[in-house]
């Protein structure tokens, strides 16, 4: 059980830093808004990273 949960931790942090690399500083407070507003249960939170998110994704492509 330990070895998934190191193994779902890299891969989070694999994911923060492409977000970084990739779109900033923006990518990583939009992630960060979203992860928060799923966990405390927020939506309004998890909307605004996810809106962000998107457009975001759809200014680079």
């Amino acid at each position: 059980m330990p070895i998934v949960f190191l193994f779902v931790a890299a891969l989070a942090v694999g994911f923060e830093q492409l977000l970084q690399v990739r779109y900033g500083v923006m990518g990583i407070i939009a992630f960060l808004a979203l992860t928060l507003g799923i966990k405390a249960r927020n939506t309004m939170i998890g909307g605004i990273g996810a809106v962000i998110l998107v457009m975001l994704l759809t200014q680079s492509g």
